[in-house]
């Protein structure tokens, strides 16, 4: 997606002279492979660090744009939201210490990100989900403004033929839909790169599949989402829903997300991968291209396949292969995107060596792994790394089952360094980077679970705002002090900046947990819940979840006083105020109060486009009161 020669108008025409050179692509990388322009016999890694941008509250802060158009803002790219950037690193030959060399120049590359995001009161932070992310900062608003990202977003919208749905299950069940892709955005990660040569991309390529989910049950960094809590690495979720183009008809047949782990083992070449994925997924954007690549061929040049390139930005495979051209000499690389960006670098490089050091090793070991497990299993055991992290239960070679905590300490790390130390990587850097995964899984330690810990202390004791907004200030702090994740303290509430940010809105104090009755209920239940939940108040709405009015404690008293409880069933709608004053999520306390004092009521639904999203009352703003007073006083 790195291409930005886009055009907003890509009419038919247009597109079927991009399927022509796509398919012209396709046709001079198969030529490529026959004769042996792909390089081979050379072993090189690299890496792609996403990251959050963050304000002095720790919420999303969209100020990429301005950090890219500073002097050394260049170094680095822009990404989908303007709260996110990319750091591209160096390639680096497989061996010596080619992992301490990434460490210290991604060190480098943060610390200028921060340098420069702090003149605009900004700070970097590295995790798969930003804790304290709301659906309000997923508007258009905060897209970059890039052509192609428009047109992406316009193009899948059509596809997908209404709101992007985003159903997960985990701890907490969330249910969103959203008028846009800006969902992708709330994914961040650390990809790393592995040039393979022609010859030898099925066997690498169906072991990089097999790794992935022990590697990614060490590395899991997003248990959260919407400040739900969900899956060890809700990305993997959230990423292959939030991209979810599939009309009602293709959901129904089955047809393959655009984000996948693939169906099945390779068996030949790279070509299986590219024809299968071209077939399957049309084009979404177009690029004017002259490049004619047999033509290139036949005079000895490399072509860049262009189109090849872009249509493969937009299959989201997490393993993708990717072709490069550099110095005038193609190569192939497995791209790994499923390891989430942070706790720390050195957690990063860690899990890197852990994933290196087994993909060398585990080649040697096993041969191809095709003719010793079902793939069906590796697909099942990265699902269930996603949702489960350590704990997961991971079926292995020969049908063996194995928690991924015992698989990664008994058999895997051993194997991993065996893998790093025949390519020569230096031993304190093989020492030290797996002594982090080895102490991170023996202390069963990974961000996912500091997080989850860390919110599991601060239960009950503060607004759910400021337990999300502590979390990411304790992470941004950990990070900068660059301790790796196992080692971390606790988060605290006494971490989270300016307690004030957290009781702004009324999105912060609404009580979500809302007690509903239906127009056509009885009477009767409503007083019940109210007695039983000792509330006073309790919304109405319809079966579509829209508000259609409210029953007051004062509106039950008025029906006794008149008597009718004792005669005919009374229907809640014959009670309720069908016009009830309202709030949205976004307005201020502040602003709620003085509308309580204006209408002269005690309670106000919180409602956005007609759905009933929380209640918030007179009881709610006596807290956050208290809350604010004790504040202060332990600020003295």
């Amino acid at each position: 997606m790195g291409e930005k020669n886009i055009s907003l108008k890509s009419d038919n025409e247009r597109m079927r002279a991009f399927t022509r050179a796509l398919l012209e692509d396709v046709q001079a990388l198969q030529e490529m492979l026959e004769s042996g322009r792909i390089e081979s016999g050379i072993r090189r890694i690299g890496a792609e660090q996403e990251l959050f941008l963050v304000d002095e509250s720790m919420r999303p802060a969209p100020v990429a744009f301005r950090i890219l158009d500073t002097e050394r803002g260049s170094e680095f790219s822009e990404e989908l939201g303007l709260f996110n950037l990319e750091i591209n690193l160096a390639p680096q030959e497989l061996g010596g210490k080619c992992l301490s060399k990434m460490e210290e120049e991604l060190q480098t590359g943060i610390a200028t990100v921060r340098e420069l995001a702090e003149q605009f009161d900004a700070r970097p932070v590295m995790v798969g989900i930003l804790p304290t992310l709301e659906q309000s900062h997923l508007g258009l608003d905060n897209m970059s403004p890039i052509p192609r990202f428009y047109q992406l977003n316009q193009v899948m919208s059509e596809l997908r033929g209404g709101d992007f749905q985003t159903y997960i299950k985990g701890v907490d069940e969330l249910q969103v839909h959203h008028d846009n892709v800006m969902l992708e955005a709330c994914n961040t990660s650390f990809q790393i790169h592995f040039q393979v040569g022609h010859e030898e991309f099925a066997k690498l390529y169906n072991l990089a599949q097999l790794v992935t989910a022990p590697v990614l049950a060490a590395a899991v960094n997003s248990p959260v989402f919407l400040k739900h809590r969900l899956w060890k690495e809700t990305r993997v979720a959230l990423f292959q829903q939030s991209l979810d183009v599939r009309s009602q008809a293709h959901q129904a047949r089955g047809r393959r997300t655009r984000v996948s782990f693939g169906d099945r083992w390779v068996e030949g070449s790279v070509l299986e991968i590219y024809r299968d994925d071209v077939a399957r997924f049309r084009s979404l954007i177009a690029i004017d291209t002259e490049e004619r690549p047999l033509e290139l061929l036949a005079r000895g040049e490399i072509p860049a396949l262009k189109a090849l390139c872009l249509h493969n930005g937009t299959v989201y495979r997490w393993n993708r292969p990717c072709y490069g051209v550099k110095d005038g000499v193609a190569h192939l690389r497995i791209e790994n995107r499923t390891l989430p960006a942070g706790p720390t670098v050195v957690d990063e490089i860690a899990n890197s060596a852990f994933y290196f050091g087994l993909m060398t090793a585990l080649g040697d070991e096993y041969g191809d792994v095709a003719s010793v497990m079902q793939f069906d299993d590796a697909k099942a055991n990265f699902m269930a790394a996603a949702r489960y992290g350590l704990k997961a239960q991971l079926t292995w070679l020969e049908g063996r089952v194995y928690t991924a905590s015992g698989l990664i300490l008994e058999h895997l790390l051993p194997l991993a360094r065996e893998g790093l130390a025949a390519r020569n990587i230096d031993s304190a850097d093989v020492d030290r980077y797996l002594g982090v995964i080895e102490e991170r899984v023996g202390r069963m330690r990974t961000g996912a679970q500091w997080m989850l810990d860390s919110l599991a202390n601060m239960s009950g004791k503060a607004t759910r705002d400021e337990r999300y907004r502590a979390i990411t200030a304790a992470m941004v702090a950990r990070q900068e002090e660059g301790v790796p994740v196992h080692e971390w303290d606790l988060a605290s509430l006494e971490e989270a900046p300016k307690w004030q940010d957290s009781f702004r809105t009324v999105g912060q104090v609404m009580n979500q947990d809302v007690f509903t009755v239906h127009p056509e209920d009885l009477v009767d239940l409503a007083a019940s819940v109210m007695e039983w939940e000792h509330i006073r108040h309790v919304p109405v709405e319809d079966t579509d979840g829209n508000l259609v009015g409210l029953v007051s404690h004062r509106a039950l008293l008025r029906l006794v006083g008149r008597g009718e409880v004792k005669g005919d069933p009374v229907a809640v709608r014959e009670i309720m105020r069908p016009d009830p004053v309202t709030i949205t999520p976004e307005a201020s306390v502040l602003g709620a109060i003085e509308t309580m004092k204006r209408h002269g009521v005690s309670c106000l639904p919180v409602v956005q486009d007609g759905a009933l999203v929380g209640i918030v009352t007179e009881a709610d703003f006596i807290e956050v009161a208290g809350t604010l007073l004790e504040a202060k006083l332990r600020e003295r």
